[in-house]
């Protein structure tokens, strides 16, 4: 039993960087963490890491003990999860996804989900950052786009598409843009966040915009677009009802690119436990039913 926790403590340092951050994960002193890792080693007769006050180096040793010692304890979950069954899954799952989707569409949809399974503890991770899924322990991200990290694996979950969008007041006082070098007219409010900053893509190529409003919360563009702050670009689940009621009125909707897939992304280096997977087969259903993430139309 003290083997297996060896291992783990050994598995997350590696992949986290930090004897500090897996003592805050497990809630055991970092001393602890030190004494386990002492044990394997000694267990094992080979040094793992090398630890200094600056760096820890993962030798040799420990990259091959590291891939097979992590294919291990996932096979032991594996196997503990087939065996209470496919509808008795247990244990803390960790999931990342961006903050407006999780806070507007995922968390009040969580009472069902826990209801469901009621075994499992779920830690939802919120933030529009890039999430290093190994290095923070992540099981699962919902992330959109197309998978180009070799080193990870994607299901498809929904599908999405942005809109280009503003307030009806705006719009009284602005002439809608009929094409997108007419956006260089007009107030556009720069989300940080997204790659390039101020370039906005279109099917024929990208154009960079200016605004006098720069936010990195696309939340926070919402409500800007909608006191009239200027023109936003937004995820069309986001503006829906905004656009049924005629508060957001969308322009230049000939010139949005195409749909883009939004994917649930795990390790390709690890079994997927069984926790993740209801929780993948649950998010899909979820999306099915929420115009902007199913491929409906919006109006």
């Amino acid at each position: 039993m003290n083997k297996l926790l060896w291992m783990h403590c050994f598995i997350r340092v590696v992949e986290t960087g930090s004897f500090s951050a897996v003592a805050r994960e497990l809630e055991i002193g970092q001393p602890n963490i030190s004494r386990h890792i002492a044990s394997l080693e000694n267990e094992l007769g080979t040094r793992l890491l090398y630890r200094s006050t600056r760096q820890l180096t993962i030798t040799p040793e420990g990259q091959r003990y590291y891939a097979q010692a992590r294919q291990a304890l996932d096979m032991i979950d594996q196997a503990e999860s087939d065996l209470r069954g496919q509808q008795n899954p247990r244990g803390l799952l960790r999931v990342a996804c961006p903050a407006s989707l999780g806070i507007e569409k995922i968390v009040e949809a969580m009472p069902q989900f826990l209801g469901q399974f009621p075994d499992v503890e779920l830690e939802l991770r919120l933030s529009d950052e890039y999430i290093d899924l190994v290095g923070q322990g992540v099981d699962v991200a919902i992330r959109g786009g197309e998978l180009k990290d070799s080193a990870l694996r994607a299901r498809r979950i929904g599908i999405s598409e942005r809109v280009y969008v503003a307030g009806a007041a705006y719009l009284e006082e602005h002439p809608a843009p009929l094409q997108p070098a007419d956006l260089l007219q007009h107030q556009c409010i720069i989300y940080t966040l997204l790659a390039g900053g101020k370039g906005w893509p279109f099917k024929d190529g990208e154009l960079h915009v200016n605004g006098r409003v720069r936010l990195d919360d696309l939340r926070a563009i919402h409500r800007a677009a909608l006191a009239n702050l200027g023109i936003a670009y937004l995820p069309s689940w986001m503006v829906v009802d905004e656009l049924r009621s005629g508060a957001l009125k969308l322009v230049l909707a000939d010139y949005v690119g195409p749909p883009s897939p939004v994917n649930a992304v795990y390790s390709a280096e690890r079994l997927l436990p069984q926790r993740a997977t209801v929780f993948i087969d649950f998010i899909t259903t979820l999306f099915t039913s929420i115009p902007g993430l199913n491929g409906s139309p919006l109006l």
